[in-house]
């Protein structure tokens, strides 16, 4: 197995390139139909250098798949840095996940796709597995935060950070396949008030009117 050349200064612009290549190509075909050469082809580039930079195709998918994710995370931390109210903060994190497609500049079209080859794969591939659960646990920090972050009183009970981001980030894996696949009884709106509903009763957070579940400027899947 080939190792993968190490990211450096001078090479990160044509890293860059080859992996939203790969990941327009996962999206449009899927990861089984997507080779090596087709990387290369749609990147401007030899398959030789793709093997060079990425090592293998396993490797490919999930740098990829972090390449997408990164102007998530790095729209998102802003974002709710800048929002005032947990119910607030949880009402984005929902959006992010369960809105189809958002309408940031450099979203890949389709990245949901992403997502589920790389579950796919993690079933049977340890490297993709490895790869998966650096991405999850990253999500999954990300609603602790979100929590930890809350206002003295927003929180009327104790609550277990921990478990609650497992069972948050689970129910909302859920949704998302549900929407990306257009499921006739679960829409975005659906998906929206099904995970606000579980927020509510997990955190003991008061009512409050529903927010919409539309105009999200970043999306995770």
């Amino acid at each position: 197995m080939a190792d993968p050349a190490p990211a450096t200064e001078g090479n990160e612009a044509r890293r860059t390139q080859m992996l939203r290549a790969a990941a327009e190509l996962i999206c449009e075909r899927g990861f089984a139909d997507t080779r090596i050469a087709d990387v290369a082809k749609r990147a401007g580039v030899s398959s030789a250098l793709v093997i060079y930079y990425f090592g293998t195709r396993d490797r490919l998918l999930v740098d990829a798949l972090r390449h997408s994710e990164e102007s998530f995370y790095s729209a998102a931390e802003q974002m709710l840095a800048e929002v005032g109210s947990l119910r607030e903060r949880l009402s984005l994190l929902i959006r992010w996940t369960c809105v189809p497609e958002g309408d940031a500049a450099d979203e890949i079209p389709g990245a949901w796709g992403l997502w589920f080859d790389l579950w796919a794969q993690a079933f049977r591939h340890d490297e993709v597995r490895a790869g998966r659960i650096e991405l999850d646990a990253r999500w999954r920090r990300m609603i602790i935060d979100a929590l930890e972050s809350a206002a003295p009183g927003e929180l009327r009970s104790t609550v277990d950070a921990r478990l609650f981001a497992l069972e948050f980030s689970a129910l909302l894996d859920g949704l998302s396949i549900q929407v990306a696949l257009e499921d006739p009884e679960v829409d975005s709106e659906m998906a929206y008030d099904i995970a606000m509903r579980f927020a509510e009763r997990e955190l003991d957070l008061p009512p409050a009117r529903k927010a919409a579940a539309n105009g999200s400027t970043a999306r995770r899947r």
